[in-house]
């Protein structure tokens, strides 16, 4: 047994026993789960606490644009920034004890018109016309607004008209990249919000403070040599990021002064000692580093809110947090500063902030994405240092004893696992895993350095890579990646390549590419496939391209600039390439429908001829009606599929990922940088699938298609059954390092199978097999079929039933029914 080589001896000090059993597949069964008063006050107020709509950053930044109209775009960007800092609301909640708000109340989302809002007035007015549901009676992600706010977002709203990012994007975009975006790819996401997908440099910060920062402008600007181009567009630059800066100053100072005013009227004794005590830790860190583990925490989710109220981006992620909170805690357990029971709270509360965040999202992407939070407020643990050597230290293990006293959505947790991580570390993050709320997930960080190295990047900034958001790699404070730039329909490409570049209903969508029924040999299907892949591909990057040349002349990032090298360094923003590493990354979806596909008509056509090519095509338009024996032929092992360690559909993953990674890497984005392929769909396997047309795996038009690296499983028909073991496997055959990107791997573990010493020895080992293979990355549920199939039926019984979806996790409850049908499918795993 692993846990039999621990001794009481050289376990680490931690609030919890690193072998600390909660329970297998316990989520939301616990109340009063933390050991401190405070957070379970906390916790039920988040649970009972409506989410709403606030309108003040938009009133504000309306009115902060119309006075600044002329100014360079960067320096109106910079000055809507600091106007909605000076301007906004400032409160602090009961109980809190670390400060700040993003310009909205708690569980408030703030609206930013100048993305998009066009969008938002239209489901206002379906509303009106009866042809939409009210906001807050969506089946999820309910959001209450007033009347009055809706009135002043039409108001507002006009002042915005054909200003807007994604007016902009839709201006630009030519033909052919329209004819894919929404067809094909999906690219809304960042033509109608912000980029996102960021950890800064919070060592540099910390080390610094804001006094340092602005120091470094200033520095720049007095050995400015005016006289170039280069030169007026590098002094715009850096009078844009002192105005960011001295906003930054501001909003602390800000949060500092009310925590003095509350508490002079403050008649509890211990209540106005955390005020007085936050009121000087944010007015300290307005200017200069922190002195001990509160002000650095104080100092690190108030600059964090900064980026998000810049801009809206999702997955702003919260960096290797033990990394450059360590040094911190281990001065204060020196010193006597702080207990480290104050600091455990200390980390639970910023989870609890985490969850007060809010982001308005239109209705569709409700369905498709379902979650009423911020999303993508990652944060790792784990891991070597730069050096090579172990990284995991007390805070390593505090940070997952938070999420299992919380069992929040949030933060969404990553741990880096090396084989120089001590033991104790591996069976603490195990045994949260299988409380089964989905979190954390598990890297390789033994292997995911060399999808950075693959790209340029020396080898001790790729030691030192971060999880952003889902799953994609990148080196914290020097790099603006734009993942999730796209997801790329591999599964509708593959049928509009054995159909001639067209659907079933006879729309010309792609490169003609022939009919499988006059197709020879396998080769051609290959070759079809290829073909029609390029077609696409170069149609998605260049519509990314479009995007991100539009971010850059209509919002670009001083803020953010502020905390990414080499932009200030340089003088360049990071929307327009000033950071040191530069990279797009979409994301393939559909692997194991396209991989199935494939191995049917390879199987069943061209080498047993069971049937023949029209027969299959006859069959998947009439959406398998009529041919229910062929379909459940499909369906059964007598067909090769991936996920069973099968070399014959192993073989043809691989060519599907080769495929796609060669029409994507190493090509050149809009920054200077280039393209970096992934492969996950986080929930998008589903409006992907509602695009498609029946598929030769067995699945029916409109059925979800396989979720990220997963096999397949279509209507719920799962084609792995050989056990967790093969489909280890079968995706270790994988080149997943050049999938530079990242990528996901869903599990679902039945309760019983994970229970006792036995089951996390087995459960332990398998990833320490699989990583030693060449997987990268794992995520998990651990629950059954009956539990989600009842919680479905009564949601008010299970309102607390947390699940990885894919990238991140939510309430099962408070999923659509397409997404909550889709868990329900994923195959039940057991040794």
């Amino acid at each position: 047994m692993i846990s039999e080589t621990i001794t009481a001896a050289n376990r680490p000090e931690a609030i919890e026993p690193f072998d600390k059993t909660w329970g297998v597949g316990v989520s939301g069964l616990d109340e009063n789960i933390s050991p401190f008063p405070r957070i379970n006050r906390m916790l039920e107020r988040a649970k009972s606490a409506k989410s709403r709509i606030d309108t003040q950053r938009m009133e504000i930044l309306t009115e902060s644009y119309k006075q600044s109209k002329g100014q360079p775009q960067i320096k109106r960007v910079a000055q809507g920034f600091h106007d909605i800092i000076e301007k906004c609301d400032v409160r602090i909640g009961d109980d809190e004890i670390i400060l700040g708000e993003i310009a909205a109340p708690a569980f408030a989302a703030p609206i930013y018109p100048e993305f998009s809002i066009n969008f938002m007035v239209e489901e206002m007015d379906a509303i009106d016309r009866g042809e939409a549901v009210p906001f807050e009676e969506r089946n999820n992600d309910k959001y209450y607004i007033t009347e009055e706010q809706k009135a002043k977002i039409r108001e507002l709203a006009p002042a915005w008209d054909n200003e807007t990012v994604y007016n902009h994007v839709m201006a630009q975009m030519g033909p052919e990249e329209k004819k894919g975006s929404g067809n094909v790819y999906f690219n809304d996401l960042y033509a109608t919000a912000g980029i996102g997908h960021i950890s800064v440099d919070y060592p540099m910060l910390l080390q610094i403070g804001w006094k340092g920062i602005k120091a470094r402008i200033d520095e720049q600007l007095a050995k400015l040599e005016i006289g170039t181009p280069e030169a007026i567009q590098q002094r715009t630059f850096w009078e844009a990021q002192l105005i960011s800066v001295d906003a930054s100053m501001l909003y602390f100072r800000r949060y500092g002064e009310k925590a003095a005013e509350v508490a002079e009227t403050c008649t509890d004794p211990q209540r106005k000692a955390e005020l007085e005590r936050m009121s000087t830790n944010c007015l300290w860190v307005s200017e200069n580093p922190p002195r001990d583990f509160w002000e650095a925490i104080q100092l690190w989710w108030g600059a964090t809110n900064l980026i998000l109220i810049e801009s809206n981006g999702h997955s702003v992620t919260y960096g290797r947090f033990d990394q450059f909170m360590g040094p911190f805690y281990e001065n204060d357990i020196a010193n006597g500063t702080l207990t480290r029971e104050f600091m455990q709270e200390l980390i639970e509360c910023s989870f609890l902030k985490m969850d007060e965040l809010r982001k308005w999202r239109d209705y569709f992407n409700t369905i498709i994405a379902s979650g009423i939070g911020w999303g993508g407020t990652a944060l790792n643990v784990g891991g070597v240092k730069p050096d090579g050597t172990d990284g995991v230290n007390d805070v390593s293990f505090m940070v997952l004893d938070a999420h299992a006293h919380t069992r929040i959505t949030n933060p969404w947790m990553g741990v880096k696992l090396s084989e120089k991580n001590p033991e104790e570390f591996w069976i603490k993050t195990f045994n949260v895993c299988r409380i089964g709320t989905g979190e954390p997930k598990v890297y390789n960080d033994d292997l995911y350095y060399k999808t950075l190295s693959n790209y340029g990047v020396p080898l001790e900034q790729a030691r030192d890579w971060v999880g952003i958001g889902c799953v994609e790699p990148e080196v914290p404070g020097y790099t603006y990646g734009w993942h999730d730039a796209d997801y790329y329909n591999c599964a509708r490409v593959f049928l509009l390549a054995i159909n001639n570049g067209e659907t079933f209903d006879g729309e010309k969508l792609g490169a003609e590419t022939g009919y499988l029924t006059d197709m020879k040999s396998f080769d051609e299907v290959k070759e079809a496939f290829d073909i029609q892949m390029k077609y696409w591909c170069d149609r998605m990057l260049s519509t990314i391209n479009t995007m991100d040349l539009v971010h850059q002349r209509v919002h670009p990032l001083p803020y953010l600039s502020l905390l990414v090298h080499d932009c200030t360094e340089r003088g360049v923003d990071i929307s327009a390439g000033g950071a040191r590493f530069n990279y797009s990354g979409p994301q393939c979806v559909g692997l194991g429908t396209v991989t199935d596909s494939m191995c049917t008509i390879k199987q069943l056509i061209f080498e047993e001829g069971r049937i023949t090519a029209e027969e299959l095509m006859t069959a998947l338009k009439a959406n398998w009606e009529g041919y229910e024996v062929l379909q459940a032929m499909v369906n059964s092992d007598l067909v090769h599929h991936y996920g069973n360690d099968d070399d014959y559909a192993d073989d043809i993953a691989r060519f599907v990922i080769d495929t796609y990674c060669k029409h994507v890497e190493h090509r050149p984005n809009a920054r200077g940088g280039e393209f970096r392929p992934g492969v996950y769909s986080v929930s998008i396997n589903v409006p992907a699938g509602m695009l498609c047309d029946a598929s030769p795996d067995g699945r029916k038009a409109g059925e979800p298609v396989s979720d990220c690296l997963g096999p397949a499983h279509p209507d719920g028909q799962s084609h792995d059954i050989k056990g967790p073991l093969a489909i280890a496997n079968s995706l270790a055959k994988i080149d997943q390092t050049r999938i530079a990107n990242g990528v996901i791997l869903n599990w679902k573990f039945t309760p019983e199978t994970l229970a006792g010493e036995a089951g996390l020895d087995n459960f332990i080992n398998l990833f320490k097999g699989y990583f030693d293979k060449g997987g990268l990355q794992s995520q998990f549920n651990v629950t059954s079929r009956e539990t989600l199939e009842a919680a479905q039926a009564k949601p008010r019984d299970y309102r607390d039933l947390m699940v990885r979806v894919a990238g991140y996790s939510a309430y099962f409850t408070e999923l659509s029914p397409e997404l909550q049908s889709d868990l329900i499918g994923r195959t039940e795993l057991s040794f």
